[in-house]
C-alpha cells in the first residue's frame, strides 16, 4: 500500500437492503470493541455536498469516546459557527489522539499498530446513492491528509464492485487500495435459517407447507429480506400460540410429558377433537376406542406415547431428508430441487414416491458412476452418525456396508471380458450387414444381458434409498397429535405480510361493521347506513357516479343522507348553522377521499371531481 493509498474495504452486500442496516451495525461493535473507538456511519441522503459531508463526519466523530465503558472523554464541543474543513478536522483528531492514546488498551494498541493512533473508520452504507462528485472531492482531501488523520473506507455494495470504477475515475481510485469483501447470498442465509430453526428435531415448532410457501414467496419475489422472514416465523409462532389450545405441548418433550399430567377435563377433550388423534382412535380396536374415548388416565398416557412417537418420527424424518437431497442434488435438472427447502416442501404435501418428480430421480441415480455415488454414501454417513439418538444405528452401518463394499469392487476384469465379447462379434463387412448385426446384438444383450457386480451394487443402494423414503418421510398430516406442533394457517399469514392496502380501504369504507364491530353500523348489500362516519357515506356515494362527480350533486345527496340521520327539520331555525356544518363536513369527507387517492380535481369543469378507480376495489 503506498503513502496516499487509502485503506478501502468493499463490502458486497446483496440486494436484500433491508438487512444492510443489522450487517452494519454488527460490524460497527465489532471495530469499536476491537479496532478503534472511531467508527462513523454516513447515508447519501445526508451528504448531498462535500460539506454536509464533512459536517455529518465531524460531527458524528466528536459523539465518539476513547473510552466506551467509562463513557468520560467527549471531543470540546465546538461553536455554532465551525468552518468544517479536513485541516479543522485533522487538528480535533490529533488533539484528540494525543489526549487519550495512553488510556487505550493494549489490545487496541495491537491491532492498530501500524498508526500511533487509532484510526477513522468511515462506513458509507449506500455506496450508489452518492453523488460522484462528493465522494471524488472526499477522497482526494482525505488522501491528501492521511499522514495526520489516518483514515479507512468501507463501502456497503448492493450490486457488483464495478460501481466503484463507474462512480469513481482512474486518478480517484487509485488513491484507494481496495479489498473486496464478498458476504454470502441472501438465500444461503434462508438455508441456514431454514437448517437450524425448521428442519431439526431440536425445536418442536414446525409450519406446514402452504405457510413454509408463503414465507419463502414474500422473501423470494418481494424483498430477499432475511429479517422479514424471520419476522413471518415469529408470526406463526404467536398465531399457532393464540390459535391452538393445546400448544402448551409444543415445548420439548419431557415437559410436555409432564403438563399432560396435569391436564383438564377440557383440555382432554381438545386432544379428542383433534382430527389426526381421532383418525388414531378409528384405527385401534373397539374396546381400546372406548377406553380412550372415556377414561381421561388412558388418554393421558396415550398422548404421552404418541409425543414420543412424534419426536422419534422428526428426528429420524430430517435425517432421511438431508440424506435424500445429497442424492437429488448432484442429479442434472434436479428434479426434486436444488435447494432443501424445495424437497422439505414436496415431502410435506404428501407421498413423494407417488410423484414423477422423484421416479425420474430414481432413474436417474441408477446412472450414477462409481466416484459419485461413494461421495454421496460419505455424505450420509455424515449426516447418521451426527445424530446422538441411536433410532437409525442400522441404516448407518448399512451405509458404511454399503461403502466397503464398493471399496472392494474390481470389475476391471468384467468391463475387458464384456469389451473383448464385443470386439468379436463384429467382422469387417458393408454397411448393411454391419447395422443388422448393431442390432441383433443389441436386441441380444438387452434380453440376455448380465448385470456387473457394480450395477447390481447400484441398484442395491437406490432400492435401499427407495426403502428409507417409503418408510421415514411419510407427511405429517399421517403422524397423530401433529397439530400440537404444525402451524397450518396460512391464510392468516398472508392477511398479515402480504396485506392488499386497496382492498382493505375499500372493505373498510362500504362496510365499516368489519373493523369496527359496532352493531349499529350493520346495514343491508347495497344499502347506505344513515350514522356510518362521514367517509364512508361519501365514498358509497361516489361509487353511483361516474367518472365526473358533480361537487353540488354529491354535496346534496351527502346532506340528505346526514340530515336523516341527525333527524333535523329543514324548516327549523338552526337549519341554517347546521347546513353550515353538513357542508363543513362534506368538505372534509371529499379531502379524505382526495389523499386516500379515490378522486382527483379536474380542469374539464371547475365544480366537478374525476374518480380514479372502478370496480369497487
Amino acid at each position: 500500500m503506498k503513502f496516499r493509498e487509502i485503506p478501502t474495504a468493499a463490502l458486497i452486500l446483496g440486494v436484500n437492503v433491508t438487512d444492510h442496516d443489522l450487517i452494519f451495525k454488527s460490524l460497527t461493535e465489532t471495530l469499536q470493541n476491537n479496532v478503534t473507538p472511531y467508527v462513523v456511519s454516513l447515508q447519501a441522503k445526508d451528504c448531498p455536498d462535500v460539506k454536509h459531508f464533512l459536517q455529518k463526519l465531524t460531527s458524528q466523530l466528536m459523539d465518539c469516546c476513547v473510552d466506551g465503558k467509562s463513557k468520560e472523554v467527549k471531543s470540546v464541543k465546538t461553536p455554532k459557527k465551525t468552518n468544517y474543513s479536513m485541516d479543522s478536522l485533522s487538528s480535533w483528531y490529533m488533539t484528540v489522539t494525543q489526549a487519550t492514546c495512553p488510556k487505550m488498551t493494549i489490545k487496541k494498541r495491537t491491532t492498530s499498530s501500524q498508526w500511533q493512533s487509532p484510526p477513522v473508520v468511515l462506513i458509507l452504507k449506500n455506496m450508489e446513492s452518492f453523488s460522484t462528485k462528493v465522494l471524488q472531492d472526499f477522497i482526494i482531501i482525505s488522501s491528501q491528509h492521511l499522514h495526520e488523520f489516518p483514515l479507512i473506507l468501507i463501502f456497503g455494495i448492493a450490486t457488483s464492485p464495478v460501481i466503484i470504477h463507474r462512480l469513481l475515475p482512474h486518478a480517484v481510485s487509485s488513491l484507494l487500495c481496495i479489498e473486496l469483501f464478498q458476504s454470502l447470498s441472501c438465500k444461503e442465509h434462508l438455508t441456514v435459517i431454514l437448517d437450524k430453526l425448521l428442519l431439526t428435531a431440536q425445536f418442536p415448532f414446525k409450519i406446514s407447507k402452504k405457510a413454509l410457501q408463503v414465507l419463502t414467496n414474500i422473501f423470494l419475489y418481494h424483498d430477499f429480506s432475511i429479517q422479514n422472514f424471520i419476522k413471518g416465523l415469529k408470526l406463526s409462532l404467536l398465531e399457532h400460540f393464540y390459535l391452538q389450545p393445546l400448544s402448551v405441548l409444543c415445548c420439548d418433550l419431557p415437559e410436555a410429558k409432564k403438563r399432560i399430567k396435569f391436564f383438564s377435563v377440557n383440555q382432554c377433550e381438545n386432544i379428542r377433537r383433534l382430527p389426526s388423534f381421532r383418525r388414531y382412535v378409528e384405527n385401534q380396536a373397539s374396546r381400546k376406542q372406548v377406553t380412550l374415548l372415556t377414561n381421561e388416565t388412558v388418554l393421558k398416557e396415550e398422548t404421552q406415547l404418541l409425543l414420543e412417537n412424534l419426536h422419534v418420527y422428526h428426528m429420524n424424518y430430517f435425517l432421511v431428508l438431508r440424506c435424500l437431497h445429497n442424492f437429488t442434488s448432484c442429479l442434472p435438472k434436479y428434479p426434486l430441487g436444488r435447494q432443501i427447502r424445495e424437497l422439505y416442501c414436496t415431502c410435506l404435501e404428501k407421498n413423494i414416491w407417488d410423484s414423477e418428480e422423484y421416479a425420474s430421480a430414481l432413474q436417474l441415480l441408477r446412472m450414477l458412476a462409481k466416484d459419485e455415488l461413494m461421495s454421496i454414501l460419505e455424505k450420509c454417513s455424515e449426516v447418521l452418525q451426527s445424530s446422538t439418538e441411536k433410532h437409525l444405528d442400522s441404516t448407518t452401518q448399512k451405509v458404511k456396508d454399503f461403502l466397503t463394499q464398493f471399496q472392494n469392487l474390481d470389475d476391471s476384469k468384467e468391463e475387458e471380458d464384456a469389451c473383448g465379447s464385443q470386439s468379436k462379434g463384429l467382422q469387417k463387412t458393408d454397411l448393411y450387414h454391419l447395422q443388422k448385426s448393431l442390432l441383433e446384438m443389441k436386441e441380444l444383450r438387452r434380453t440376455t444381458k448380465k448385470q456387473t457386480k457394480f450395477e447390481m451394487l447400484r441398484e442395491n443402494v437406490v432400492n435401499f434409498l427407495d426403502n428409507l423414503v417409503r418408510v421415514y418421510l411419510l407427511p405429517p398430516e399421517s403422524q397423530p397429535l401433529y397439530e400440537v406442533v404444525y402451524f397450518s394457517a396460512a391464510h392468516t399469514l398472508r392477511e398479515h405480510l402480504n396485506a392488499a392496502p386497496r382492498v382493505a380501504l375499500h372493505t373498510a369504507l362500504n362496510n365499516p361493521y368489519y373493523y369496527l364491530k359496532n352493531e349499529t353500523l350493520k346495514s343491508e348489500e347495497g344499502c347506505i347506513s344513515n350514522i356510518a362516519p362521514d367517509v364512508c357515506i361519501a365514498y358509497k356515494l361516489h361509487l353511483e357516479c361516474s367518472r365526473l362527480i358533480n361537487l353540488v350533486d354529491w354535496s346534496e345527496a351527502f346532506a340528505t343522507v346526514v340530515t336523516a340521520a341527525e333527524k333535523v327539520d329543514a324548516n327549523s331555525t338552526t337549519s341554517e348553522e347546521m347546513n353550515e356544518i353538513i357542508h363543513a363536513r362534506f368538505i372534509r369527507a371529499v379531502s379524505e377521499l382526495e389523499l386516500l387517492g379515490f378522486i382527483k380535481p379536474t380542469k374539464q369543469k371547475t365544480d366537478h371531481v374525476a374518480r380514479l378507480t372502478w370496480g369497487g376495489c
